[in-house]
């Protein structure tokens, strides 16, 4: 069963809130969202023969989507340390999802550009390739 997904107007009013927004000079945010793509296709390698192949899936009906919460808290408490961010805040959906629904939201609030911009690469890297885990289903 899908989360209710959140607002980012209501999150970044509630970052602007924190006892150090003083020092956030740029919020950055993440929207992830099911695509009709298949992954596959979208990262094939430049061969006509691999974009063949993952053409072959079909589209994406659904995403099967789950994520280790633990690690989550980990890596949302790592990423506060790192050079100049002030505020990180995430969410991540669950259950099976369909095309357009959103899977995750990721804030980052850092001092200067370059460290949010840094900061977000980052962190959505780690949940993606570390800490979820994606099915997708493809429309028969």
């Amino acid at each position: 069963m899908a989360k209710q997904t959140p607002s980012i107007d209501v999150w970044l009013e509630e970052a602007k809130l924190d006892p150090q927004a003083d020092k956030v000079g740029m919020y950055l945010t993440h929207n992830g969202v099911v695509r009709i793509t298949p992954k596959k296709q979208v990262r094939a390698a430049s061969s006509e023969e691999a974009l063949e192949a993952a053409a072959a899936l079909g589209t994406v009906e659904a995403v099967d989507f789950s994520y280790d919460a633990e690690g989550l808290a980990r890596a949302v408490e790592d990423a506060k340390a790192w050079p100049g961010v002030y505020y990180v805040r995430v969410w991540l959906n669950e259950g099976t999802l369909s095309v357009g629904d959103s899977l995750m939201y990721v804030l980052i609030g850092a001092d200067i550009r370059p460290h949010a911009i840094d900061a977000l690469q980052k962190l959505v890297g780690h949940i993606k390739n570390n800490l979820v885990v994606e099915r997708e289903i493809y429309a028969e």
